[in-house]
């Protein structure tokens, strides 16, 4: 397939970006973005109601991206990303209460 033959399939695809489909999706990469960018951020001022919600919005989502007509990878990549982030600062929040209950029991 050309790369023109290409470009035209993506363009009229249901899911393209002459779609909500399209646009939706992409425009919550900039969420993911900013939880990537929280990585940096210390673990005590990570919000565990924040991140138990992007992780569970991150999967509940994933599952209907798959289950809606046209099926939408773009929607399901940004919330699989979106729930492995989620995961990954609540464990970072997590580890770090657990090290500060231990601290204070050793003292």
């Amino acid at each position: 397939m050309s790369f023109a033959a290409s470009a035209r399939s993506f363009w009229n695809h249901p899911a393209g970006p002459k779609t909500i489909f399209f646009w939706a999706p992409t425009m919550k990469w900039g969420i993911t973005a900013a939880n990537v960018k929280d990585f940096s951020r210390p673990p005590e001022l990570l919000s565990v109601p924040q991140q138990s919600a992007v992780t569970l919005t991150g999967l509940i989502w994933c599952k209907y991206a798959l289950d809606i007509t046209p099926v939408n990878y773009n929607l399901m990549a940004v919330n699989m990303v979106m729930a492995a982030t989620g995961s990954y600062q609540l464990f970072r929040r997590f580890s770090y209460d657990q090290a500060q209950a231990a601290k204070a029991k050793a003292t």
